[in-house]
């Protein structure tokens, strides 16, 4: 079980490695004194926190502040960084938040969080993912803690596909070809999903945008390297994916539990998803496609034998807004979110762990592998403050739709490349 640990641990410090280090001016940290009971509000973001990790919380924390209440409310994904906008600037904002890594940098660098610099050590200290708690820094400040990680893998059931893994990306594709019919996409691709589906470019040597020397960010969508990877990935839309042109990332389980699909590229704690029981809060397939022995994942595969493909890393940070009116018990929410009783139910389910002592608990075998291989590769989106903006106003969902819908690569590209560096260099 220590090499297994030590094989992730790399895997995840080496894609960490990769985060910019960026920084903010917040208000102070809280000081953990008792505080008078309250209504504590946690915002979580889509359903990839398990239940049980919930129950565990609102338990936990309940229980040791008597009087006091946890509340969790879910957002979505979509339209998160203007909910939270204009949520953390008024009078009405929650106390625990979670933020994309991607878009933590944003709001660490406009003062949105409290400074939890001197509780460091208390929540975690070097045992928490180093690239997390880069984007989660600004200006040497720690303002939002590491919450979980997780590399894009694919993940299959025995009962659409059979056989190995392919083992390069040629064949990757191929496979998926082989496996479509009318009624199954051989790898399911919505449209708008450029976070699984930017590996495309990626693999093909593209990229989102470099920085210049002297600051400045120019967009790479229209380099050659940026056109062949898209006019790959349209050439695979077209040919293996019936998910909606238009469609999101979102509830990913949902055509998979109905055998809709072959492969599935997607965070690796979707494993856990689809393990879930079919009644639970989010349904899973426990007793079908993802019964005991069916379910697989492995990373995606690069160019030749041996190697695998770039893909984005996913994941979150946890903070506490400025504003919150429970400061003190939000600290503490936030301990209990870092324990190791919290963190280890994450690694369960299939998630990369804030803590990566925690990592030995993440399924065994070919799961981790799985997702170390994937993290090894794995690549951030440009370390930017104003990132954020970008996937706000959506411009790579709209890009990548219109390229699933067929339209001239060549010119969606120019429009990309131009919408990008207009936001980087605001």
């Amino acid at each position: 079980m220590k090499k297994h640990l030590s094989f992730v641990a790399l895997g995840i410090a080496g894609l960490l490695a990769l985060s910019a280090c960026t920084g903010s001016a917040g208000a102070d940290a809280p000081e953990t004194t008792t505080s008078a009971p309250a209504q504590l509000r946690v915002w979580l973001v889509g359903a990839d926190t398990p239940q049980e990790a919930r129950d565990y919380l609102k338990t936990t924390f309940e229980s040791e502040n008597p009087g006091s209440t946890l509340v969790i409310e879910e957002q979505s994904w979509t339209g998160l960084v203007d909910k939270y906008t204009t949520a953390l600037s008024g009078s009405d904002a929650p106390d625990v938040v979670e933020i994309g890594n991607t878009q933590a940098p944003t709001f660490t660098s406009a003062g949105a969080f409290l400074d939890l610099t001197d509780k460091f050590q208390a929540l975690g200290g070097d045992d928490l993912l180093p690239g997390f708690v880069q984007v989660g820094s600004y200006s040497g400040k720690f303002y939002a803690a590491p919450y979980y990680s997780g590399a894009r893998v694919i993940t299959y059931s025995d009962d659409m596909v059979q056989g190995d893994a392919p083992t390069t990306w040629d064949d990757f594709l191929a496979s998926a070809k082989s496996l479509t019919t009318s009624d199954v996409s051989g790898l399911w691709m919505p449209g708008k999903d450029w976070r699984d589906f930017m590996t495309f470019v990626w693999v093909n040597g593209g990229d989102i945008a470099t920085q210049n020397a002297d600051g400045t960010w120019t967009a790479q969508f229209s380099t050659e390297a940026g056109i062949k990877g898209l006019t790959q990935l349209q050439e695979t839309f077209a040919a293996v994916s019936h998910a909606p042109k238009d469609g999101m990332d979102a509830d990913q389980n949902i055509p998979f539990c109905a055998g809709q699909l072959a492969y599935l590229m997607s965070p690796s704690w979707m494993s856990g998803v689809v393990s879930a029981a079919p009644d639970a809060t989010t349904p899973g397939c426990s007793t079908t496609y993802a019964a005991e022995g069916k379910l697989h994942q492995f990373a995606v595969p690069g160019l030749t034998d041996g190697t695998y493909a770039p893909v984005l890393a996913g994941g979150s940070n946890i903070a506490i807004p400025a504003k919150s009116h429970n400061p003190e018990l939000a600290y503490k929410a936030l301990e209990i979110m870092l324990s190791d009783g919290y963190q280890k139910i994450l690694a369960a389910a299939g998630m990369v762990p804030a803590k990566v002592s925690q990592a030995q608990y993440m399924p065994a075998g070919e799961f981790s592998a799985a997702a170390a291989n994937a993290a090894a590769s794995a690549k951030l989106t440009p370390a930017s403050p104003n990132w954020a903006n970008v996937e706000s106003q959506q411009v790579l969902e709209d890009a990548f739709s219109k390229i699933a819908q067929g339209q001239d690569v060549a010119t969606v590209a120019a429009a990309l490349d131009e919408a990008i560096n207009a936001i980087l260099n605001a």
